[in-house]
């Protein structure tokens, strides 16, 4: 059965919590090495409390990817063009989740009039935001002290998607 990518609702938070909490800490060994420091200060704000606060902000539109009736995949775009979230659980990788989250993550930021996405990358999610026509800008520490590569890609905007339109969410051009 196919992959189906719809945006979240409150009731995905538990979910959508194990799937980056399992990603994470079977996925993102290259950078936290199972230091319990580290991993703890990235898994931090993984909880279910602030996933719904993600997921209810009106600046965000998170979605996830369900296969079989299960939530297996969950990514966050940003209003500001910033993509924090694309996770996939561990047994679902290279099965296409990671790539139905980013084309649905794409099309709404068109349709929102953002002209470029940025991103910091795990190590080991690099060759996968290459392979999807993202460009490597160089290294970068998160917040959580991990390095990290920050990745960006130049989209084109939907027709119509203009700051007249209301589709533009910086006060960059105001009087």
């Amino acid at each position: 059965m196919g992959t189906t990518v719809r945006p979240a609702a409150l009731e995905d938070a538990a979910a959508a919590c194990v799937v980056l909490r399992r990603s994470i800490q079977e996925c993102c060994q290259q950078d936290h090495q199972d230091d319990s420091a580290r991993l703890d200060a990235w898994l931090g704000n993984k909880t279910p409390a602030t996933i719904g606060s993600w997921i209810a902000s009106p600046t965000n539109h998170m979605l996830v990817a369900v296969r079989d009736g299960a939530l297996v995949g969950v990514a966050l775009l940003t209003q500001s063009g910033k993509l924090p979230l694309c996770y996939v659980l561990p047994e679902f990788q290279h099965c296409g989740v990671g790539k139905a989250l980013l084309d649905s993550v794409e099309a709404k930021a068109r349709a929102w009039g953002i002209g470029a996405l940025s991103l910091k990358s795990t190590a080991g999610a690099c060759d996968f935001f290459a392979r999807n026509g993202y460009t490597n800008g160089g290294m970068e520490k998160t917040c959580y002290g991990l390095e990290c590569s920050l990745f960006w890609k130049k989209l084109n905007a939907a027709p119509g998607a203009d700051a007249a339109g209301g589709k533009r969410f910086c006060n960059c051009n105001a009087p």
